[in-house]
């Protein structure tokens, strides 16, 4: 059952919009997980990738390589981490694979005062929710 009638469950109308999302909407989904010590460290447990974050692959082939997130590429929902490349079938020009960002958790991550707002907030609502839980107030989604 429908909880909400303001969310459409039809299939082809949340492919429409995965697809069509403008770039903002993109950074958010283009989300992963921090590493356990940064999830007790900032109360967070995911942000938007961006480029210079340091991640590790933890599915697919790929899996337990690290490096630099080089680029994030919102068109097609991928990023591409140095040093995760393959060889072409004529074993010419290496390539960047592209890697999705929910196959990758951040270990390490790249700060200025936009990411350390950003963490701050996340991390507060985060306290005041579990404060709320904890003391066992009524909280709604």
């Amino acid at each position: 059952m429908k909880h909400n009638p303001l969310v459409s469950s039809d299939a082809g109308k949340s492919r429409k919009r995965h697809f069509t999302a403008p770039s903002s909407e993109r950074r958010i989904r283009m989300s992963s997980t921090l590493d356990k010590k940064l999830r007790e460290k900032f109360n967070v447990r995911a942000v938007p990738i961006r480029s210079k974050d340091e991640v590790e692959i933890i599915t697919g082939k790929l899996k337990g390589q690290k490096g630099v997130v080089k680029a994030v590429y919102r068109k097609k929902y991928k990023i591409f981490i140095e040093g995760v490349q393959k060889t072409k079938n004529n074993g010419k020009q290496p390539y960047d694979v592209p890697v999705e960002p929910s196959n990758v958790k951040i270990v390490k991550l790249h700060m200025d005062k936009d990411r350390r707002s950003l963490l701050k907030r996340k991390g507060d609502a985060r306290s005041a929710i579990n404060g709320a839980v904890a003391s066992g107030e009524k909280h709604e989604e």
